[in-house]
């Protein structure tokens, strides 16, 4: 028996995974707070922790059932690798390993900065980052070096919005401070063709949508340019009503504000997304 107990829990304002990018961003200005459990003495624990600008997190995928030896990167091109040779959050022991700047200490609080955490996540241990021995930059990467210089180079697509996805956008932006349009030109600027982990599926014959998060992108293909059609909520209208559902579905208020903005163009929506 190998006892494992989470130490805290970590509140951000990500709600979905695709709010949680696959690796921090340090530019962001974040402010995440770990709260550690009472009566464990973890404040006695935290004795000299504020020296230290960064620590690692040691924590569950909480969200995951099951795992697959061969996953598909949501990087580079579609190709399926070793679990163990990705970061991919379908693992036999779905456990992550996150170094995350360190604001303050604050009792059983820890202020943090950015990181790829959902809210709610249960945290097991967390460790002093030390740069002489954590830090290892001129290590081989494996299949990754060979995708990160494919990044490097220029973006293949050019991505443009139609004058009715600029209004969706404009009109989610100043009612709701929902902006996803840097992500979906990250991702579609790159590579608009299928794929399950980037959430690129087919609609159409000549019609794809992106998942992103609580919403979705309609987008088709000419050439190297990706059009973006229109903008739409993620959850079908019987799911945002639902009493039953309505615990924890991301933008709920916001969808159904916005299925009433434009409900001509939301009669076929698909699916519920993954979470």
């Amino acid at each position: 028996m190998l006892p494992l107990q989470p130490i805290g829990y970590i509140h951000t304002q990500k709600q979905v995974k695709f709010q949680a990018r696959h690796q921090p961003a340090e530019s962001a200005a974040e402010r995440n707070i770990l709260e550690l459990l009472p009566d464990c003495d973890y404040e006695q624990a935290l004795h000299d922790v504020a020296g230290f600008t960064r620590i690692w997190l040691i924590w569950w995928f909480h969200r995951n059932s099951g795992w697959r030896p061969r996953v598909l990167p949501p990087r580079g091109p579609a190709t399926r690798r070793g679990v163990f040779a990705t970061r991919s959050p379908h693992r036999p022991n779905p456990l992550g390993l996150t170094p995350v700047p360190l604001i303050a200490v604050e009792g059983r609080r820890l202020i943090l900065g950015a990181c790829d955490l959902v809210d709610g996540t249960p945290v097991f241990d967390l460790k002093p980052y030390i740069p002489a021995y954590d830090s290892f930059p001129d290590e081989k990467t494996g299949w990754l070096d060979e995708m990160e210089t494919s990044l490097a180079a220029p973006p293949q697509f050019q991505v443009e919005f139609s004058s009715l996805a600029q209004e969706q956008a404009k009109w989610l932006l100043q009612h709701w401070a929902i902006d996803f349009r840097p992500r979906v030109n990250e991702l579609l600027s790159r590579d608009p063709s299928l794929h399950r982990t980037r959430r690129i599926t087919r609609r159409a014959p000549d019609e794809f949508v992106i998942g992103c998060g609580a919403w979705r992108a309609v987008f088709k293909v000419a050439g190297k340019i990706v059009f973006i059609i229109s903008l739409e909520p993620g959850y079908p209208r019987r799911f945002l009503e639902d009493p039953a559902r309505t615990e924890g579905l991301p933008d709920r208020t916001a969808q159904l504000a916005y299925m009433a903005q434009w409900p001509s163009r939301l009669s076929a929506i698909l699916p519920r997304p993954a979470p």
